[in-house]
């Protein structure tokens, strides 16, 4: 069986240092050969110019690069700039969200769900890019109901979404429920898993808080367990994340999606364990 790809996402720093250390950081994950960089899109455009910049560099240093573009606060004019710039600078996919709107902010401007942005891209572009959208094995914490959920994401996929990243969960079983459930209604696009590596466990519950995903009980309390002990939480997050892999693997993901938060070392870790190391194509 093919090995699945390998993506890793990162975030626009707002400092010169912070630049320097992504730099650093994506040359180190370079050298496992992923399929792609994604960069993310600040709630309303907000890291527009940062995103840009980001991928514009990965690009030149010969890499594929995959920037997010969220169409909440956005007018159909910037989404088309931005569009016809990437186009123009030989970027050839896009991660399209809905996005968030940030706080203060009352206008959600010219569209409302991502499944509107991804018709506008083919409309605009028309096969020019591959699309990633995103998909929730856990439900969207705004869906009303899982079967919502789902057509909201065929929308996205009928509207012309190529593949779709998942948010991160724990739980391969919710994997393997919502890609059954997809199939069923019709849905033939990838669904890759998205994974969040475990470093510490205080800013990983924040994260589930904020996104709906769940933190399993029992790995929660062996979290717990651990207090201050750093190393201890590393080494169970490792190994955690890493037999998460191996069973979405075993289950047949196409690839797998890490959210790096801007970090190297977990993420090449798993990556070496799971022995899906691959020369960079440059």
């Amino acid at each position: 069986m093919r090995n699945p790809e390998i993506s890793f996402e990162f975030f626009p720093p707002q400092s010169a240092e912070g630049l320097d250390k992504l730099r650093a950081v994506r040359a180190k994950l370079a050298t496992l050969g992923p399929t792609f960089f994604s960069v993310t899109y600040g709630a309303g455009g907000s890291t527009r110019d940062r995103t840009c910049d980001i991928v514009m560099e990965i690009a030149a240093e010969g890499h594929a690069a995959a920037p997010h573009l969220s169409c909440i606060g956005s007018t159909r004019e910037s989404i088309r700039s931005m569009l016809h710039y990437y186009r123009d600078h030989g970027i050839r996919r896009i991660v399209a969200l809905r996005g968030d709107l940030p706080s203060g902010m009352a206008d959600a401007g010219e569209f409302r769900y991502a499944n509107e942005l991804v018709a506008f891209i083919r409309q605009e572009t028309g096969d020019l890019f591959r699309i990633e959208v995103a998909a929730y094995p856990e439900w969207h914490p705004q869906a009303r109901s899982p079967r919502e959920d789902l057509l909201n994401f065929r929308k996205k996929v009928e509207a012309g979404a190529d593949a779709a990243i998942t948010q991160f969960f724990y739980n391969a079983d919710a994997y393997a429920h919502f890609v059954a459930e997809a199939r069923a209604l019709g849905i033939a696009i990838p669904i890759v898993p998205g994974i969040m590596p475990i470093g510490g466990f205080s800013k990983l519950a924040r994260f589930a808080d904020s996104s709906g995903a769940e933190i399993p009980r029992w790995m929660r309390k062996k979290f717990e367990s651990f207090g201050d002990d750093a190393d201890s939480i590393r080494a169970f997050g490792l190994d955690v994340v890493t037999e998460l892999c191996e069973r979405l693997i075993a289950l047949g993901a196409p690839g797998l999606h890490f959210y790096t938060l801007n970090q190297s070392a977990l993420s090449a870790e798993i990556v070496r364990r799971l022995g899906l190391t691959r020369p960079a194509e440059l």
